[in-house]
């Protein structure tokens, strides 16, 4: 039909005029040029500069090592320019979506979460929380008595309010992290916060960011005044002792390595008691106190051993008790609960690995030696325990099957006297929760004594949910949750609820089902009748069964048209990240897929699960996920050609080797702080590394480990002459993988591969403090979903 229009205006047009018509063009009459594009921006060509290293009789050559050379000033000065040259690059080549970036950076800012305050933790006759003052970049930490004015708290305002009768504020300020920043250098980030038992003063350690440590300070509660002791850098640990009274820190060596534990009596001007020092640069300590504060203990671990001591709280220069003790690094953390030591762990039973935590106790007072562990549990294949956490009155576990997760509470004290029982024998309370459940958190849970436990439930297609359940009767409230529809936040806090919903959520009973029934899905601010999730099982290269979770709009989602973006992370044991996220809701609305492969190496399937994708296994998580992007296209869940990968940090590692494999089989992949320089960072670290990070990726000096690292690296396997899709890598100067990794991967990829502009490689500067400033992390997503949607159309 246009074809026809065009062509009868064109006839038309030719009867208008006779054909004896005088008109004629003038001498001077120049033609209209006709606009070319402007030619794609060319990218910039780092120097090369080869360098030889040999290792294990294996020579190579690394024509970009200067790029790491952090002590020699002038290759540091190329490296700015460079790094300048770059920005501009990335810039050039994104200016044609800066309309597109200030559209989507102000859809993902109207959706952020803009309540004040965090959501009121009680412990003991005091509501905790944070809250942010208009106009103010950081928050400020505050407390009031819960018993002030309670029919009135609300998570919204928990400090509003007046107390008529000492005629002040009912609201305590204890911390303006805004002064903090005056302290620091205009940077206010926290990495410990220990209140004491007596809650009268607070230890926390704040970013020292010229001198790259944390720093100890403490702050008298009830004059708001800082302490004068103790004041120590390079702090990874806290723990109160003696009722609030004296305070044990670790301090870290030169290369980050907490191997000093001290004592500081508060209020005292006697030096620092150094308690436990380890010389041996392979032992890390790490302490914790119990959650009834009458021991702390300390954990030493190094690749051949794990151990576990006991400092006594009342009397911390009483000695250590080494209370038990395994091979290898394994996972422990040690509580008490009314005479007995409870013990959660993953270490080998009996000289044979296990594939999960179990749960071991002993009473304190045994004399036996060594001490004899008992189980609380008989193992259940079907039944896998991922978490635990104690109060006074009941025991909670995180409980997995498959992969489905459940919360249960059992009574305690448990029954003495006897032998490991099956949980069902127990008769276990299990908790509400939502369909789809990808994940469950347990909260700070400071009040031992309180029967009330708090949880953070997570979905892919549902805001987290901060929960608090009474264990004592089964009744439940959603504390904080952001309501997407709506574009505001559920408040439930409290005793004065006020709509139907949250009277009627607050008499739900325990239920021996995982889900809600499903007239009471409602209650969760579920989005699963507008966005689906569905879980696929991919078979592997090798038959293993890859779960694979995918997302979409039901409304906007295209039939055989969809373009995708698969996540991926596979390590550490880590789960991967599936919560919802509403960053991507940007992408879902304009009918995208977006996927999660539970590759091996990260969590969810066990130790081995685990195992299987680490060290000299860790080609099975990249094989896993490129079977997992397979399955996507063949199955025409993504269009073809139109295939997207994202990882973040390990998962930078992951994608970039897939592609390393298959380049044909994505359009563009994004990966954030990626670590992609394996061999060189495990061979001859800059920053300091741990043993979990070489028991994570191999041991170079143990030739095995050393040539699997060689062949999973992304940096030495890239393919040459191959076509590369379009990446956009985003680092910092202040990351755990250093900038340099980014910089000399792009480097090398575009001097190897073909080169299309349409297929540019992107390197993408962040500002250091965008992990703390959510405008700012709008403004990094926007960018991202802006290079995605340009990556599809071009």
């Amino acid at each position: 039909m246009l074809r026809y229009f065009l062509t009868t205006v064109r006839r038309r047009s030719t009867t208008i005029l006779p054909h004896h018509n005088h008109y004629h063009r003038s001498a001077n009459y120049k033609p209209p040029k006709t606009s070319t594009p402007p030619s794609p921006p060319k990218p910039p060509k780092a120097p090369q500069k080869p360098q030889t290293f040999t290792f294990h009789d294996v020579t190579w050559e690394d024509p970009y090592s200067w790029m790491s050379s952090l002590q020699d000033k002038v290759a540091m000065r190329h490296m700015d320019m460079y790094m300048e040259q770059e920005e501009k690059y990335t810039e050039a080549v994104m200016s044609e979506t800066e309309r597109l970036q200030t559209k989507l950076q102000s859809e993902m800012a109207s959706r952020l979460n803009f309540d004040l305050s965090t959501a009121p933790v009680r412990w003991g006759p005091w509501l905790y929380y944070r809250r942010v003052e208009e106009g103010k970049q950081y928050p400020v930490l505050c407390r009031r008595l819960a018993s002030l004015n309670e029919e009135f708290i609300s998570h919204k305002s928990p400090g509003a309010g007046f107390d008529f009768t000492s005629g002040k504020r009912i609201e305590h300020k204890l911390l303006d992290y805004n002064q903090e920043a005056e302290r620091f250098g205009g940077y206010a980030y926290e990495e410990l916060s220990e209140i004491s038992p007596d809650h009268k003063f607070l230890a926390y350690t704040m970013y020292d960011k010229d001198n790259d440590y944390f720093k100890l300070s403490v702050r008298n509660l009830n004059s708001g005044a800082l302490c004068s002791k103790p004041h120590a850098n390079r702090v990874s640990n806290l723990a109160w002792v003696k009722d609030g009274q004296a305070l044990l820190y670790v301090i870290t060596d030169e290369n980050k390595r907490p191997f000093r534990i001290y004592c500081s009596m508060i209020g005292s001007t006697d030096e620092d008691v150094l308690l436990l020092e380890k010389q041996d640069e392979n032992v890390h300590v790490k302490i914790r106190h119990t959650k009834d504060f009458h021991f702390v203990t300390v954990n030493t671990f190094s690749p051949t051993s794990s151990k576990v001591f006991l400092i006594n709280a009342a009397d911390p220069f009483s000695g250590m008790t080494l209370v038990w003790e395994s091979e290898g690094i394994v996972h422990c953390i040690l509580e008490h609960h009314q005479g007995y030591l409870y013990l959660f762990t993953d270490a080998a039973k009996d000289g044979q690995r296990v594939d999960s935590h179990y749960l071991l106790r002993s009473p304190v007072d045994s004399s036996s030696n060594p001490r004899i562990w008992e189980n609380v549990f008989i193992d259940d294949q079907d039944l896998v325990i991922e978490d635990v956490d104690f109060c006074n009155s009941h025991l909670v576990l995180i409980t997995r099957e498959g992969r489905n997760y459940r919360i249960c509470s059992v009574a305690l004290p448990l029954p003495s006297g006897k032998q490991a029982v099956h949980l069902r024998e127990l008769h276990p309370h299990f908790l509400p929760l939502p369909k789809h459940v990808c994940k469950i958190s347990p909260g700070p849970n400071y009040d031992y004594y309180s029967t009330t436990m708090r949880f953070t439930i997570s979905s892919p297609v549902m805001p987290d949910a901060v929960v608090d359940y009474d264990l004592s009767n089964g009744k439940w409230d959603i504390i904080q949750q952001q309501n997407m529809l709506h574009e505001r936040t559920r408040i439930l806090y409290g005793t004065a609820l006020s709509s139907a919903i949250a009277e009627k959520s607050t008499n739900v009973k325990f239920s021996s089902m995982n889900d809600v029934k499903s007239e009471d899905d409602n209650l969760w601010n579920d989005l699963s009748e507008f966005y689906a999730c569905e879980h696929h099982y991919v078979s592997s290269y090798d038959g293993t069964v890859v779960p694979l979770t995918i997302v979409y709009s039901r409304k906007n989602r295209k039939e055989n048209q969809s373009p995708g973006l698969l996540h991926g992370h596979g390590a550490y044991g880590e789960i991967l990240d599936k919560r919802w996220c509403s960053e991507l809701k940007s992408l879902l609305d304009r009918g995208w897929i977006v996927a999660y492969a539970d590759v091996r190496g990260g969590g969810g399937g066990g130790k081995k699960w685990h195992h299987d994708g680490r060290r000299t296994k860790k080609q099975n998580s990249v094989r896993d996920y490129i079977s997992c992007s397979k399955y996507l296209v063949e199955k025409e869940i993504v269009q073809e050609n139109k295939l997207a990968g994202w990882g973040y940090s390990a998962g930078g590692l992951l994608v970039a080797s897939a592609i390393n494999c298959c380049p044909e089989l994505f359009r563009a992949a994004v990966l954030k702080v990626p670590f992609l320089d394996a061999t060189n960072t495990l061979l001859y670290p800059i920053l300091p590394l741990t043993a979990v990070d070489y028991e994570e990726f191999g041991y170079p000096g143990d030739i095995d480990d050393f040539h699997a690292i060689r062949n999973f690296s992304p940096y030495d396997n890239i393919q040459k002459d191959a076509l590369y899709p379009t990446v956009l890598v985003s680092s910092s100067f202040n990351t755990r993988f250093g900038v340099w990794e980014a910089a000399k991967w792009v480097a090398r990829v575009r001097e190897q591969t073909i080169y299309d502009p349409k297929h540019p490689i992107l390197l993408n500067l962040m500002t250091d403090i965008v992990e703390e400033n959510r405008y700012l992390q709008c403004k990094e997503s926007a960018l991202e979903t802006a290079f995605l949607l340009k990556a599809m159309d071009s």
